[in-house]
């Protein structure tokens, strides 16, 4: 049994070791035939079969760019009136439509007036009576003043009567004072407005009983044309913008920094634009933030009193910015701004970035570029670092400021 046994092993071995050997050889056959294919020796280490990718690319150039900040604000009247009585009395009508808009001047409410007119009809009386006695008051000092000189009468008696004069013409002024005082209540019972706007909701009906000067009052006027907003600024964006004015990155040449414009509640921008009225000098010290308050034009009553709405101040001008659109600036693992350049070589290269902010559809570079340098804006996905690039320069000169449709133009499909 042994030595039959001993003849197969013998045949089989071979054969084993024959196919590892020809296992071996196809695998290296298969590696070296696509290391030919990757990149002939020398060659550039760009794309596949050795092409040098294709990029799109915008030339770095600086221009005047006005710098807007975008601040939260709310909105509130003008002018606000709060309608009270000023006598006691009691509601005889309404006239005025809750929810309209009324005119300085308008009667709102109409008080019993009554009371006051038989106190102005008492007052007026009481004048006539004292004026009715004063010429004869007087004609009696007179004559008390000629028999003083002839001794017909006492020095007692003639002084006497000249202080009768005096305090009938004291009784006088005092009904004058009194008449005009029930003219004046009696006015007080035609409720008016002080000043024209929209009023709101009455809190008396007729034949309620209101008292004067009453805490509640009985409906409010608010003028909403103009309208003021009111927008905090922190105290820290503040100081960044003095700090930026003062070294000189912002100038206030040709614009006109009191203007403003507004963004409502549901994105859409408000066709007016308003002004800055004035900036307030205390802190809040609950929010570290100061207010702007800002006079916006409301013809149309689209601005209510209080609604949310954002605001575009002004800064200034800066006067050498550079802008790059969006697409071009990628964030590196510890989320840092990175964009790839064109060197003067020919390879990509990156560059860290500073960014300040979004305008449009475009990056406000302060650090990282300078003029003339050409930054990829197509083709990211095909270039490395120290890679060699043909360059397609992006519209006419390759001016990055162009209008912004230039920076969503596609680049130039490869070849």
């Amino acid at each position: 049994m042994n030595n039959h046994l001993q003849p197969n092993q013998a045949t089989a071995a071979p054969t084993k070791h024959s196919r590892f050997r020809e296992l071996m050889l196809t695998a290296m056959a298969g590696a070296l035939l696509l290391a030919g294919c990757g990149r002939p020796p020398g060659g550039p280490p760009g794309g596949p079969m050795g092409m040098t990718p294709e990029v799109a690319t915008v030339t770095v150039t600086q221009q005047p760019v006005v710098l807007t900040t975008e601040l939260p604000g709310r909105t509130s009247p003008f002018r606000v009136a709060e309608i009270r009585p000023q006598v006691n009395g009691l509601i005889l009508k309404r006239l005025f439509t809750e929810g309209a808009d009324v005119l300085a001047g308008q009667e709102l409410y109409q008080i019993d007036p009554a009371p006051f007119q038989a106190a102005l009809d008492n007052a007026q009386a009481a004048l006539g009576r004292v004026e009715a006695n004063l010429p004869a008051i007087r004609a009696r000092a007179g004559r008390f003043k000629e028999l003083l000189a002839d001794k017909a009468v006492s020095q007692q008696g003639y002084d006497d009567a000249v202080a009768a004069v005096n305090q009938a013409e004291a009784d006088l002024q005092f009904y004058k004072a009194a008449l005009q005082s029930a003219r004046i209540n009696l006015n007080y019972t035609h409720v008016v407005s002080p000043i024209s706007g929209r009023i709101g909701t009455s809190t008396v009906t007729e034949g309620a009983i209101v008292t004067a000067y009453q805490p509640v009052a009985l409906a409010t006027v608010q003028q909403l044309d103009p309208i003021y907003v009111d927008v905090p600024q922190s105290t820290t964006e503040l100081l960044r913008l003095q700090r930026r004015l003062a070294d000189g990155r912002l100038t206030h040449d040709g614009t006109n920094q009191n203007t403003a414009e507004l963004i409502l509640e549901d994105g859409t921008k408000y066709p007016l634009e308003g002004t800055l009225q004035f900036r307030d000098i205390s802190v809040d010290p609950t929010t570290a933030s100061v207010i702007l308050r800002m006079v916006f034009p409301n013809p149309k009553g689209v601005l209510l009193p209080g609604m949310f709405v954002r605001t575009l101040v002004k800064e200034g001008v800066n006067e050498k910015a550079i802008l790059i659109p969006q697409q071009s600036v990628s964030r590196d693992p510890k989320g840092n701004p990175v964009a790839m350049i064109v060197d003067a070589s020919g390879q990509a290269q990156p560059r860290m970035l500073t960014l300040d902010r979004a305008i449009g559809d475009q990056w406000l570079v302060t650090a990282g570029l300078a003029p003339g340098d050409r930054v990829i804006i197509e083709g990211l996905q095909r270039v490395r670092p120290g890679v060699p690039v043909k360059e397609v320069p992006l519209g006419a000169g390759g001016k990055q400021n162009a209008p912004p449709a230039q920076s969503s133009q596609p680049a130039p499909k490869s070849k």
